[in-house]
């Protein structure tokens, strides 16, 4: 507001600074130019003379309105049972929210008023059908928030009591007529003719007559149970006859017409189907029992029993067809069924991991098989994936099964046993074999490279791709050492040597022995100077080549047992190339 003052104190300055200007320039005298100022002050204090009062006339009016405002809102509050509200603030914004809080309460008023006169209507309505008193409330005064949202508690506790009883009316008269035509009933009294023959709205759902109805309908279910209670059991046992004597679906499809209903007629029916498959059954009872022991047999395989637990059933194995044996198989049957439902879950977990573990055993069983790695379609990929993502799967199908087999052990208070062993003690069988089979594999493999080698040592490597042959030049004089008179030069690698016999031995394309191959070539040269050893005949030729092969076999087993138990990081030589002397 000070800026704006000074503002408008500069701009009265420069305004009569101007006016002078034009006063002197158009010659105006001293007197004039006094007078004009003058004016101009006149006007310019009636002007905010005017401005003051207008101002003044509106916070009368302003003040004015917050008394009525307030007037109304304290009788508003009181009508509405609301807590009255102090305004801290201007006036003008403390009118202006008066007046807001006003129109509010006005329009809180009317519409609890409107929606008691609407829910008045409803309660009227709701008592005619339930014979019930209407709501305790002043229809005089404005109702409070909890009055009508208590009233609308009400009416919708009303309704829904209205809508049960209807849906029970409804569905127990239907029931009613359903079972007096079952029933072949007729209705003899005046309640009964009300409740099956008269229009459904007008009948009254007072809680008397919910309960006559309720009265009838078990009146009539009791009868039905005696019916269906008899039918139920003559058709359980012709469905078990049916199964037994394998009666063909033709016939069964002939008798299905009294498979349903219990009127007397039915049951008269399945009592004379029952009969004549009970006389049926005495004539095909060597049938009957080996339908139920493949049964039997299913549930065992279910419930994964070993061959001790089934031949605890003595009875199975039986051949004496009687009644007596027949009861003994239906109980036995019965008791497997019940204790496979029980543990249907579990079983089923552990069937899981027994599918998981034969797929795993197979994709192992292919990830050994050499000719795999032939196969370009991806699925040597797709294999090596799967198998990763079993043995997840396994680990965590065991950890799941453990924690409920050791619920359920603590709940039965017994083991719980698959092939006659614990779940547990059962799968660290199965990985021991497993790990056992992979070890018997591994020395298989150890074997049969010793063997591999101990043949080359004894006839020479072959090599296992052509090799492009060097076309030799004229041989430089290498170190040359007698051996009696005999010279043999030193030769480069994949050289060949010619022996003392005559003949030609190929060597491995080696060119250092290994220190062990020292060892061996010291067994074979008897002649203790360096560079030198001592010729030997050639009928001695075998039983040297004969103490190589057994020296290096020693060898190999020695290495073989080094390796399991090191790390096997080291690379070992397993040719040596000797020149028999």
């Amino acid at each position: 507001i000070e800026v704006v003052a000074a503002e408008a104190v500069s701009y009265l300055n420069r305004a009569i600074a101007e006016l002078r200007d034009i006063w002197e320039e158009i010659g105006i005298s001293e007197e004039q130019r006094l007078e004009r100022v003058c004016t101009v002050n006149m006007h310019i204090k009636h002007l905010l003379d005017m401005m003051v009062a207008e101002e003044e006339g509106l916070k009368e009016r302003l003040l004015k309105s917050i008394a009525l405002c307030r007037s109304e809102l304290d009788t508003l509050c009181k009508e509405l049972q609301l807590d009255p509200v102090e305004e801290e603030s201007t006036i003008l914004q403390m009118e202006k929210n008066l007046r807001a809080r006003v129109e509010v309460l006005v329009k809180q008023k009317r519409d609890r008023q409107q929606e008691l006169k609407t829910l008045q209507e409803q309660d009227k309505d709701l008592c005619s059908i339930l014979c019930t008193a209407p709501f305790n409330i002043n229809s005089n005064a404005v109702p409070s928030l909890e009055d009508l949202d208590r009233y609308r508690r009400h009416l919708a506790s009303l309704t829904t009591e209205k809508e049960k009883r209807r849906e029970e009316f409804v569905s127990r008269k239907r029931q009613i007529i359903l079972l007096m035509e079952e029933l072949d009933h007729t209705p003899d009294t005046s309640f009964e003719r009300e409740v099956v023959c008269e229009d459904e709205d007008a009948f009254c759902l007072s809680e008397g007559n919910i309960a006559a109805l309720q009265h009838l309908l078990q009146q009539l279910e009791a009868q039905r149970s005696l019916n269906e209670a008899v039918c139920a059991e003559l058709r359980s046992r012709i469905l078990m006859l049916w199964e037994r004597l394998q009666i063909p679906e033709e016939e069964r499809v002939a008798s299905a017409v009294h498979m349903a209903g219990s009127r007397a007629k039915t049951i008269q029916a399945l009592q004379l189907e029952a009969d004549q498959l009970e006389e049926m059954k005495l004539q095909n009872m060597k049938s009957v029992v080996q339908a139920i022991r493949a049964e039997l047999a299913v549930y065992w395989d279910k419930c994964f029993y070993t061959q001790e637990q089934r031949e605890g059933f003595s009875a199975y194995y039986d051949e004496d067809y009687t009644e007596t044996l027949l009861e003994l198989h239906d109980a036995e049957v019965e008791k497997m069924k019940n204790y496979y439902e029980a543990h249907k879950d579990l079983f089923g977990a552990v069937q899981k991991w027994e599918e998981n573990w034969k797929l795993f055993l197979e994709l192992e069983r292919k990830a050994s098989d050499p000719s795999r790695f032939a196969n370009r379609g991806g699925n040597l990929l797709k294999e090596e994936k799967q198998r990763a993502k079993l043995q997840k799967t396994l680990s965590k199908l065991q950890e799941e099964l453990q924690s409920r087999i050791q619920a359920w052990e603590q709940e039965q208070e017994e083991p719980f046993l698959m092939k006659g062993q614990q779940f547990m003690e059962y799968v660290m069988e199965q990985w021991q074999l497993y790990h056992l089979e992979k070890e018997k594999e591994k020395q298989e493999r150890q074997l049969k490279k010793s063997r591999q080698i101990e043949a080359e040592m004894m006839y020479g490597s072959t090599p296992r791709t052509p090799i492009k042959r060097r076309v030799l030049g004229p041989h430089t004089p290498g170190k040359m050492r007698k051996l009696n008179g005999n010279s043999v030069s030193s030769t480069t690698p994949n050289s060949t040597v010619r022996s003392a016999f005559g003949g030609t031995i190929y060597h491995s394309p080696k060119s250092k022995l290994p220190p062990s191959g020292g060892k061996v070539r010291s067994r074979l040269c008897s002649d203790p100077q360096p560079g030198g050893c001592t010729p030997r005949a050639p009928a001695q030729r075998n039983h040297s080549i004969n103490s190589v092969a057994s020296t290096y076999s020693e060898f190999a087993r020695e290495l073989s047992k080094a390796s399991r138990s090191e790390s096997g990081s080291h690379v070992l030589n397993s040719t040596t190339t000797t020149a028999f002397c």
